[in-house]
């Protein structure tokens, strides 16, 4: 199979830049899969795991993101991640602790487009949480 040049870069630094095979990406609207010659595609993310193929046929390599952009464009593929974090680094005591946060966030909204956004917050964040765990 084709690879192509994948980067993950974070606030804090770059996690990843090489060339991959295949790449599995939790958008807003859904997960989906970069291979390739993939068409032009600009997505937001939602949080979740990103799973990373290598030509060797292994495991993914996978890495929580928290929100951000991916870019698939004729160079590649390169996400922009709020936050990004291996898996075998993260911390689930923080994301049970963001998911108190969201609840507060809910129970505290003021006003009807507030809440609705502090709820969707939530829900991902408790959908993380089941997928992962």
């Amino acid at each position: 199979m084709d690879t192509f040049p994948f980067e993950l870069v974070s606030p804090e630094k770059l996690l990843i830049s090489e060339d991959v095979e295949h790449v599995v990406v939790p958008g807003m609207e859904g997960e989906f899969g970069v291979l390739a010659h993939h068409a032009p595609l600009m997505s937001t993310l939602k949080p979740g795991v990103v799973r990373v193929y290598k030509t060797d046929g292994g495991e993914p390599r996978r890495l929580f993101v928290r929100g951000g952009f991916a870019d698939v464009n004729p160079r590649g593929l390169t996400i922009l991640a709020d936050e990004a974090v291996p898996m075998e680094e993260f911390d689930v005591a923080k994301l049970d602790v963001a998911i108190r946060d969201a609840e507060e966030d809910v129970a505290d909204a003021t006003d009807e487009a507030g809440k609705v956004k502090a709820q969707a917050q939530l829900d991902q964040l408790r959908e993380l949480r089941s997928a992962l765990f």
